[in-house]
């Protein structure tokens, strides 16, 4: 493996820049990223439409997830029927590094609305840990009482509470 694979990046976490969306857009494209998520990539004027209405409103949380000094991924929260959601993608190149934990972590510190929800892909079964190490736990309720979507994909659904 790669020496500089080995060492946790230091990561944090700040305001959304114009120069970011290029990487959060190749990000976004790359197909294992999209398989593992589950969410299809958008066409570049979707995506720039998707990121200024974003950025624009000011009852979200958006942040540029910074690794090294370098780019690593988004992270954010918003609100959707009653509940305070979040959601992160990190480019491939950071994966099994620590930096998704670490950025969820920061997130998590610097929001007190609780509880926090997350859905993820049955099938993602790094961004599952990721969730679990930063405390979040299944909720089976929610799930067994969330509507299933016909788009065929099976999701968890992780609280957390605290």
């Amino acid at each position: 493996m790669n020496e500089l694979h080995d060492v946790t990046p230091v990561v944090r976490l700040r305001g959304v820049e114009d120069r970011d969306l290029d990487v959060f857009f190749d990000q976004q494209a790359d197909p294992q990223a999209v398989e593992m998520a589950a969410f299809p990539a958008r066409e570049k004027d979707q995506f720039a439409a998707h990121w200024a209405k974003l950025r624009a409103d000011d009852s979200l949380v958006v942040r540029t997830i910074v690794a090294d000094g370098m780019v690593a991924g988004n992270i954010g929260s918003w609100q959707d029927s009653g509940q305070q959601l979040l959601g992160y993608w990190v480019g491939r190149e950071y994966w099994g590094r620590g930096v998704a934990t670490q950025a969820l972590a920061l997130l998590v510190d610097e929001m007190s609305i609780r509880p926090l929800f997350a859905h993820v892909a049955v099938h993602n079964v790094g961004s599952i840990r990721v969730l679990e190490k930063c405390g979040f736990r299944r909720d089976r309720v929610q799930e067994a009482n969330e509507p299933a979507l016909d788009d065929g994909i099976e999701e968890f659904i992780f609280v957390l509470d605290a």
